[in-house]
């Protein structure tokens, strides 16, 4: 489950509608839908002025990822590392997890590419 998924969650349990959530947090309304969905990770200050609108932490929230993780056993070894490494905090954690998870699945996309040109006749590297 991501960051986003746990605030929509915890808006919806608290009978928030985005427009209202957005107005107490001072972001727009594009803005706290884009987090939501994942789209754009908050900054320090605007996940606390979430949290602080939701009445938790920030750091609440993103243990609550963690919790709602896969288990350990079904995630890459490079992310069980970060999660097991003591020396970070739950959303330096978090963001390196979703770092990862960008560079993987941009190394995902690439290829498929590659692999419609080469299937298409071309080689690959021609556009």
């Amino acid at each position: 489950m991501t960051l986003g998924e746990i605030i929509r969650r915890q808006r919806e349990l608290a009978e928030l509608s985005l427009r209202q959530l957005a107005s107490m947090v001072g972001v727009s309304n594009p803005y706290l839908s884009q987090i939501e969905r994942g789209l754009r990770a908050p900054s320090e200050q605007v996940l606390r002025s979430i949290a602080a609108a939701l009445q938790t932490s920030a750091d609440a929230l993103v243990d609550q990822v963690e919790r709602e993780s896969p288990a350990k056993g079904q995630m890459p070894a490079v992310v069980a590392a970060i999660h097991d490494d003591p020396g970070l905090t739950a959303r330096q954690r978090h963001a390196l997890a979703d770092i990862y998870a960008a560079f993987i699945e941009q190394t995902a996309a690439h290829r498929r590419r590659r692999g419609r040109r080469s299937t298409n006749g071309r080689r690959p590297g021609e556009g």
